[in-house]
Parts: C-alpha cells; sequence; structure tokens
C-alpha cells in the first residue's frame, strides 16, 4: 500500500525578489553639470559687457571679426601688415567679412585713432583725477575744499565737477564773483592741468528760483559763471588756447530732486577727449 501523500504533485514556487531601484546611471549629471556651466558663462558674459568700456567691447568685437586681415604687399620689415591695425580697409580681405565703416567726420575721432591711444588719453585723465582727489588729507583746508568736488571720466572726457554745499556757496550771492573755495579749487585745477595736453571745457548752472521774477537772467549768470571760472584757469596757468568752449545751462540740468537746492549750483572743468 503506498505511503499517504507520496502521490501527491510536486508545486514548486517561484519568490521574485524586488530589490531597490537600482542604479540608474550618471546621464543627469553631465546634463546638470552642462547647464552649469552654460549659466556660468553667461554671467560672465554679463559681466564683462558691464565692466569693460567701449574701447575694451570694440578690441573684443574685432579679435572676433570674420575678416582676414592681410597686406596687399609683403616683403621688407613691415610685418604682414604693413604696420597698421587689423581694422584697416585696405588690410580686409575682400569678400572675407564686413569691412569696418570710417569714423563719422563730425564724430571728432581721427582715422588712425587707435585703441592704444584711447587708453592711454583715458590713464592720463584718470591719473589727473587721482592727483586731484589724491590731495585729501594734506591738511583741513584741503578737505573743505574737496568736499566740493567729485570727478567721473566719461565718454566726452573728464569732467571735474565743484559745487555748492548747504551753508557753502562758490560764487558770491546769485552773481558770477568766485567765493575763495572756488577760486583755490580752480587754481589747483590749473596746476594739475599740466599733466595733459587735451583741451577744456566749461559749463556752468544753476539752481531754480523759489520766486518767480519778471526778469530772470540766469542764462546771462551761468554764461558770466563759466567766464569766471577761465578767468581763474587762464591765471593759473592754463594756457589761454586750450580753452575750446564756454557754456551756461541756466537752470535746465537739475541733479538733485529739488531744482532749487545748492547740489544744483554747480560749475564743471571738463578736459575733453582727443580721440
Amino acid at each position: 500500500m503506498a505511503e499517504p501523500g507520496r502521490n501527491r504533485p510536486l508545486v514548486i514556487k517561484r519568490k521574485k525578489v524586488i530589490q531597490g531601484g537600482g542604479h540608474h546611471g550618471g546621464a543627469w549629471k553631465v546634463a546638470y553639470a552642462d547647464f552649469v556651466t552654460a549659466m556660468m558663462a553667461f554671467f560672465l558674459l554679463l559681466w564683462l559687457v558691464n565692466v569693460t568700456t567701449e574701447e575694451q567691447r570694440e578690441g573684443i568685437a574685432e579679435y572676433f571679426a570674420p575678416a582676414v586681415p592681410l597686406s596687399p604687399t609683403s616683403g621688407g620689415g613691415d610685418g604682414m601688415f604693413g604696420g597698421d591695425k587689423m581694422s584697416a580697409p585696405d588690410n580686409m580681405l575682400a569678400g572675407s567679412g564686413d569691412v569696418p565703416a570710417p569714423p563719422d567726420a563730425d564724430s571728432g575721432t581721427p582715422p588712425d585713432a587707435s585703441a592704444a591711444d584711447r587708453a592711454a588719453e583715458a590713464a592720463a585723465l584718470a591719473s589727473l583725477a587721482d592727483a586731484l582727489l589724491g590731495r585729501s588729507g594734506e591738511s583741513e583746508r584741503m578737505d573743505e575744499l574737496l568736499q566740493h568736488v567729485v570727478t567721473r571720466l566719461t565718454d566726452e572726457g573728464l569732467i571735474v565737477e565743484i559745487f555748492a554745499r548747504p551753508g557753502a556757496p562758490i560764487f558770491d550771492g546769485a552773481g558770477a564773483e568766485p567765493l575763495p573755495v572756488l577760486r583755490e579749487i580752480v587754481g589747483l585745477t590749473a596746476e594739475l592741468a599740466r599733466m595733459v595736453t587735451n583741451d577744456v571745457g566749461i559749463d556752468a548752472h544753476l539752481p531754480a528760483r523759489s520766486v518767480l521774477l519778471a526778469r530772470n537772467p540766469v542764462w546771462e549768470v551761468s554764461s558770466d559763471r563759466a567766464d569766471a571760472v577761465r578767468r581763474l584757469l587762464e591765471d593759473g596757468g592754463l594756457d589761454a588756447g586750450r580753452v575750446h568752449r564756454l557754456t551756461g545751462h541756466a537752470d535746465r540740468s537739475p541733479l538733485a530732486d529739488d531744482p532749487s537746492a545748492p547740489r544744483n549750483d554747480r560749475v564743471e572743468i571738463i578736459f575733453l577727449r582727443r580721440h
């Protein structure tokens, strides 16, 4: 007799063991790294655009320009460019890219002005500004004078702005007679003007008057003040031939929110760029 349970069917169970998600590879890391690199390059580009000057940007654009610089002649010791700039029209291979247009005759930029000349001029003007503001700390009087002065380097040139402060005017009343504080600052500026050879422009601005007048002589007064500063510069040693222009702006260009504020009472001595 067969033993009980001997003829039962054999049942085999297969148990599927589910492990963790496993390794999915590192492709996402590569994509993320590419994204971070692209963002870094983008913000670096924005930073470069913000900190570089117009001349530097022109130089960078010229470096990456599609034009191929070639000299139409060769030989001698002049090199492949013949001593000319890469951007010179004669050095561009026809059909290889856009040839830069010649400088605008009204722009005041001579055709042979190079980026190096402009950079050297900007450095000289910056040195003049540093020499003026560097007098701070020499004496209490000098510190008091320089509280009336700000400088800024613009496309037009170096602007030395001399302005009135609350309770500390630079002209006597509403007229064009300079006070001692203005005489001393302009004299110092005339002395330092020997560091450069740039022509000079003089602009005078007035604050608006709070009282309406039948005849408001702001144009005459601002022009007289510009001329008064011219005389102070020439008395301080500036060559009269370097004075290029005098401009009275009346009260049309206020800086402060309040047009009648003393900060709007100012003169600007501008060392004009040549390039």
